[in-house]
This record gives C-alpha cells, sequence and structure tokens, in this order.
C-alpha cells in the first residue's frame, strides 16, 4: 500500500481528533476521577482484590454450581461489587467513564454515517443505534424484521 496524500490527510486529521478527544472536558474528568481512585492506596488494594475475586468468579462460572466455592463466590462477588459501587470515588468514575463513553459513541455516529448510512457502529447507546429499525442495512429480514 502506497502513502498517497490523501491517505496523509486521513492519519493527520484522525491525530487531530484523538488530540482532541484527550483533551476533551470528558477525558479531563476521566483521567482526574481515575487518580483519585487509583492514587487511594486503601481503594486500589479493594480494587484489585475485587479483580481477583472476579477471575475467581470466571472460574466459577466454567462449573456452575458444582464448583465447590460456587456459593462463597456468587455471594461474595455481590457483596464486594455493591460495596465498590457504592463508593463515592469509584461512583464519579464510573460516570466518567460513561461520559466518555457517549463522546466516543457519538465520535463513531458521526464518522460511521459519514461513510455511509449502513455503516454499522457498535454501541451500548441506543441512541447511536440505527434511526430506523432497519437501518443497519439488514435488508433481509433478519433480527430486526425488516425487509428489502
Amino acid at each position: 500500500m502506497f502513502m498517497t496524500s490523501e491517505w496523509m490527510l486521513v492519519t493527520d486529521v484522525s491525530d487531530e481528533l484523538s488530540q482532541m478527544i484527550l483533551e476533551s472536558e470528558q477525558a479531563a474528568r476521566y483521567a482526574a476521577a481515575w487518580n483519585t481512585v487509583y492514587t487511594d492506596k486503601q481503594l486500589a488494594a479493594e480494587v484489585a482484590a475485587f479483580q481477583r475475586l472476579k477471575d475467581q468468579y470466571d472460574e466459577v462460572q466454567r462449573f456452575g454450581k458444582y464448583h465447590p466455592d460456587y456459593s462463597r463466590v456468587m455471594k461474595q462477588i455481590r457483596v464486594d461489587k455493591r460495596r465498590l459501587d457504592m463508593h463515592e470515588k469509584v461512583a464519579a468514575l464510573r460516570l466518567a467513564e460513561n461520559d466518555l463513553q457517549d463522546l466516543l459513541d457519538e465520535v463513531s455516529f458521526i464518522l460511521g454515517r459519514s461513510v455511509s448510512e449502513a455503516v454499522k457502529i457498535p454501541s451500548g447507546n441506543p441512541f447511536f443505534n440505527s434511526d430506523s429499525s432497519c437501518g443497519s442495512g439488514c435488508g433481509s429480514g433478519g433480527a430486526c424484521s425488516c425487509s428489502a
């Protein structure tokens, strides 16, 4: 593949867009919230312990109720997740993370639609999913039950 001036322009503009996102209010809030959580040694240790518990949870899920630690891990994961979710600093991080994700979803939506209305844009946000039930260009009566 040869580097054309058009391709160089695309890479330059994408670098500018990346920089704009990194300098956005949402990215700044996310970075500040992340630093607040992970510079708190006690809270960072709780998050690390929860991650280890999630690894155990994944292992238990493989075997289901037949795993010897099933009941203990299932109960503990719910208790620990709730405790972390209720922590003020973690909640602020989740909100900041959602705001940043919304920005990224919006940018993806705009980029995808500038290419074609049929471009599929992955997003957990229903606002950025297709504008109509058939906006993804399925045309065959697939999951959205539409037909061309």
